[in-house]
């Protein structure tokens, strides 16, 4: 059984959730023209995404909105329900509660929503960050399971996405072209490259498929999907993002860790493919994921005294 997926790069407004609401339907309708049953968008793709670094409490809270009673899904639920598809997208959640999230929201033609909270979110001290893995089923017949950026880069939080039974991960992101504080991590990208990728575009091409893009995505990315033994959609901002600028590099992995479609354009992209669910039994990953022993990883659970909260640990600049 084949079933066709689709994953997103696009240059969100920061705080102008009409115009990305806009841009997500016209990608989902022409997704649906291909013949697309599963769509990812990236993080916080609804909102904007780096320049909220820089709000306070107030404007965090004017960007975020309940999560399934708000406007923004309400629209990815009226989309899923027309088109016959499982629609993804990023936004700021606020609860009862008025904490607030990173959240990540997936429409499913039935009209069921579920929903992600970043599980390290760094962003801001005014947003928290969740406490659940995300695995559910779809009324394709596969499980999704969902992790936000920086979730992915820990490899306890895939496997145990894993462990609970997802064939295919989400994995929204806005990366690329980032300030890492590592010395072989990525690095920032002219943003005067970005600007003239119509009239010079190989210096920026080879930025976004070098280490601040596409070759860092390739010392990793390949193997959370290749260990865990499933489909891997990785949806990724593109362009200029306060400052920064995100490389796109939107791709579908197979269980293998293959790289089944990518894209390599400057600008904003929709990429598909037909995913052969007959990978899945055999995969190399969920033959070694059988042949666990639990009771050698107790180390795993248990606190070292040297935890860093997320937004600690993405930004401290002391060694370890």
């Amino acid at each position: 059984m084949n079933l066709k997926c689709g994953v997103v790069q696009f240059e969100h407004r920061p705080g102008d959730r009409a115009a990305n609401l806009a841009t997500i339907e016209r990608f989902a309708r022409a997704a649906h023209e291909e013949g697309v049953r599963i769509l990812a968008f990236p993080e916080m793709c609804i909102t904007g995404y780096w320049h909220a670094r820089r709000l306070d409490a107030a404007g965090w809270r004017a960007l975020a909105e309940r999560v399934p009673q708000g406007p923004s899904t309400e629209v990815l639920v009226r989309l899923a329900r027309e088109l016959d598809m499982v629609i993804g997208a990023g936004l700021v959640e606020s609860d009862s509660d008025g904490r607030l999230f990173n959240t990540y929201v997936v429409a499913l033609p039935d009209g069921g929503v579920h929903s992600h909270r970043k599980l390290h979110a760094f962003e801001s001290p005014h947003i928290s960050s969740g406490d659940r893995y995300t695995v559910f089923d779809t009324p394709m017949g596969v499980r999704i399971g969902i992790l936000i950026c920086y979730d992915n880069n820990l490899v306890e939080n895939v496997r145990a996405t894993a462990l609970l039974g997802a064939d295919i991960l989400i994995a929204p992101h806005q990366t690329g072209g980032t300030d890492s504080r590592s010395p072989h991590g990525m690095k920032p990208i002219d943003p005067a490259l970005w600007h003239d990728r119509h009239v010079n575009p190989e210096p920026l091409r080879a930025e976004f498929q070098g280490d601040k893009g596409r070759g860092w995505l390739m010392r990793w990315l390949p193997a959370r999907a290749h260990d865990n033994g499933m489909f891997l959609l990785f949806a990724n901002g593109v362009g200029f993002d306060d400052g920064e600028i995100r490389t796109g590099n939107a791709m579908i992995l197979d269980p293998y860790g293959r790289i089944v479609a990518e894209s390599d354009a400057l600008d904003e992209d929709l990429v598909t493919a037909e995913l052969d669910l007959s990978l899945l039994p055999l995969a190399t990953g969920r033959r070694w994921i059988r042949g666990r022993r639990p009771e050698l990883y107790s180390i795993l659970v248990e606190r070292r005294g040297d935890e860093l909260a997320p937004l600690e640990a993405r930004f401290s600049t002391d060694p370890t």
